[in-house]
């Protein structure tokens, strides 16, 4: 079953004598659980797998690995489509345990461990009325969200998750532990807001918070597929006067069977505006008028509620172990060629569970300079990720999904998210960062990681020295 490995018992054994937390060989109780991500689509098998409880725990695995010139894989959350969390044959350093976090409120900083989910993380921020950018998924790592930039409901106010990161504890890939910050390694926090997992493992991340909720105005609109054309039309103008307070993404699909959803809607297809209001209730009721009057709207959800639980809003339509395939593009506006190219194949998906999405990053994103960190992007513009989901008894939607993503082409920028990508080679990573950016980045990969000992990732080659 497991290939391409010089591990036995006895090597592991001594990886055990110095580790806190369990170190899982195939055999082993809880091996399967430990292996398996969100994306059912990725069904890898480890030699071993190394779950760690302490800074401590990494530097042995780390080490170990080099030692026996295994391939090494990180997983924190285990939630990144691209399945770069577990190896075929070699070691997987598995952080999910690790989920500590302390809360300054007077600082407003938060000290977190990259085993957190968002939801987790936010459980205790939110305690103190804080915040900070962290995606639309709850059940998302942090660590790999953080990493790969972090876009998130937040964004317009706060900035990304990576523009909130003050600081962290690195094990680089010759088994030290450093801090970067501005003060320390200052490179190397560069390359952590927004370069992914190339430099080394992060075993602390200190973010800065804001005042967040713990209520805010939240929720979304719904309309039928046949009206996709005129509200998305009616969307992209919205943007043009909505504030930096205002983080909307939307989502073309068939409506799930959720309890917030009537029966008649059930299966049918829909675009949905969701949005939340980073502010005052009532400033937010006059931002998000026009919107919910706008149509008007099959269904209006828009409510007050605690922050914690809108952030969960799509956890049920994207839950793990289904198999998920993205494809994505970054356009600079939704022009009518745009709308007219996504209205003709957003709603052509086989799968009851396929979707897609438009996210907006502008507002506090935007005003940070492109060189200010490895995150590339900052221009306004859409992302637009095509997602095919299918459960058990569902057909593939690959092809849907590659088609979509081929018609939408012309219309990109050349760009894309880094967390969007599946495995799609070095073209797409450079897509992702642009080539001044990447040459910068390749350099400074050369520094902390020249053996490119963490390559399961969206991976940027060291540069020659």
């Amino acid at each position: 079953m497991v290939e391409r490995s010089n591990l036995d018992r006895r090597q592991l054994d001594r990886l055990r004598q110095q580790h806190c937390g369990p170190v899982l060989a195939p055999d082993d109780d809880g091996y399967d659980v430990a292996r398996s991500i969100w994306n059912g689509m990725i069904d890898r098998y480890p030699a071993a797998i190394a779950r760690c409880q302490r800074a401590a725990d990494v530097i042995a695995a780390v080490r170990f690995g080099r030692e026996r010139e295994v391939q090494i894989s990180v997983r924190g959350g285990g939630h990144n489509v691209s399945g770069n969390a577990v190896c075929e044959g070699g070691l997987m350093i598995d952080l999910s345990l690790m989920k500590g976090i302390t809360v300054d409120p007077g600082t407003r900083t938060a000290l977190a461990e990259p085993g957190l989910t968002l939801k987790e993380f936010h459980q205790e921020t939110q305690t103190f009325g804080l915040a900070t950018t962290m995606g639309i998924n709850s059940d998302t790592g942090i660590a790999g969200l953080t990493l790969g930039g972090g876009i998130g409901w937040l964004m317009g106010k706060l900035g990304l998750a990576c523009d909130n990161l003050r600081a962290a504890d690195v094990v680089t890939a010759g088994g030290d532990l450093v801090r970067a910050s501005e003060d320390e390694h200052s490179d190397l926090l560069w390359g952590l807001r927004g370069g992914g997992g190339n430099f080394g493992v992060v075993t602390s991340f200190q973010y800065r918070l804001h005042e967040v909720g713990p209520l805010v105005l939240c929720g979304a609109v719904i309309h039928r597929a046949d009206k996709a054309a005129e509200v998305l039309r009616f969307y992209r103008d919205f943007l043009v006067n909505a504030p930096d307070e205002l983080g909307t993404v939307v989502t073309l699909r068939r409506a799930a069977a959720l309890p917030a959803i009537p029966e008649r809607l059930h299966g049918v297809p829909i675009v949905q505006i969701a949005a939340c209001y980073v502010g005052r209730p009532a400033d937010g009721e006059r931002v998000l008028r026009p919107l919910r009057e706008f149509g008007p709207p099959e269904l209006d959800l828009f409510t007050v509620k605690p922050y914690l639980a809108f952030q969960g809003m799509f956890d049920a339509t994207a839950p793990k172990g289904w198999r998920y395939y993205w494809k994505s593009h970054r356009v600079a506006q939704l022009s009518d060629p745009v709308i007219e190219t996504i209205c003709g194949r957003a709603f052509e998906m086989r799968s009851q569970r396929s979707y897609s999405i438009i996210v907006h990053p502008a507002g506090a994103v935007s005003t940070i300079p492109e060189g200010a960190t490895a995150f590339s992007g900052r221009a306004p513009a859409h992302e637009i990720s095509v997602n095919a989901a299918t459960g058990p008894q569902d057909p593939d939607d690959c092809e849907w999904c590659r088609d979509f993503f081929q018609a939408l082409q012309r219309h990109s920028t050349g760009g894309v998210y880094v967390n969007f990508l599946m495995a799609e080679g070095e073209r797409r990573v450079r897509a992702a960062y642009g080539d001044e950016k990447y040459a910068r980045l390749s350099i400074l990969k050369a520094r902390w990681d020249p053996d490119n000992v963490f390559r399961m990732n969206q991976n940027i080659v060291p540069a020659r020295t």
